[in-house]
């Protein structure tokens, strides 16, 4: 991310103006959260970037359609997908938006039932730090038992996220805020879009399995670590 500051405040990126990456990375600030059924210490986060391109409704559109579409995108099932989005505080507004883009898509998908949540900053706001650009952002949750596939209730989603249900395996932030002194001090020149998508946790969802370290990335890993444990 840090590398990328400058472009997301303004300056030309020699590449364009749309990303993609695949960035390797070790976790530190949540490192407790090690252990589980989705966080490893090391993990590779796929991403791909809009700097001062297109924004919410193409960006959602398009994870929308990379993640259900059988023909250009993974297939996953549209009724095991759940959604948040920022609830707004002194920083920003509620993002209505995203939740309109969402609502309209699962309409047209013919997916009914409650699945889209507000959640406060802590949940659905990226910031680099006190200082630089920031936004809200909208997460993907996927639901891994297959079960809960009608909708759920706001109360029903936390805790399903809380026994690892469901998975977040995507989000997209969208930064057109500067902050100073972690106080929103305006708008950035041009909107930017970073979206984010766990490798690991998608290979999970792919594979049909409801545990990271149960795909074949980890496979002959356990095994070894297993026959040394024996």
């Amino acid at each position: 991310m840090q590398p990328l500051v400058p472009y997301l405040m303004g300056e030309k990126h020699p590449s364009g103006t749309r990303l993609v990456n695949l960035q390797k990375c070790v976790r530190t600030g949540d490192i407790d959260e090690v252990g589980d059924n989705t966080h490893a210490t090391f993990f590779e986060m796929m991403g791909n970037w809009s700097l001062g391109d297109y924004f919410k409704e193409d960006a959602i559109r398009w994870s929308f359609e990379l993640l259900t579409s059988t023909e250009e995108g993974f297939g996953l099932d549209p009724r095991r997908l759940y959604i948040t989005c920022f609830e707004g505080n002194s920083d920003a507004p509620q993002d209505n938006e995203s939740a309109e883009i969402w609502r309209t898509l699962f309409k047209e998908a013919g997916v009914d039932g409650e699945r889209i949540y507000f959640m406060p900053a802590k949940n659905n706001w990226w910031q680099p730090g006190p200082n630089g650009p920031c936004g809200p952002d909208t997460e993907m949750f996927y639901d891994l038992t297959g079960t809960l596939t009608g909708g759920m209730t706001k109360e029903e989603f936390l805790k399903a996220d809380e026994d690892q249900k469901i998975v977040e395996i995507w989000n997209n932030v969208f930064m057109e805020f500067v902050k100073k002194d972690d106080v929103v001090v305006g708008k950035l020149e041009h909107k930017n879009v970073d979206t984010g998508s766990g490798f690991e946790r998608m290979c999970a969802v792919l594979q049909g399995k409801t545990n990271i370290f149960d795909t074949d990335i980890f496979e002959k890993i356990m095994v070894e670590a297993g026959k040394l444990a024996s």
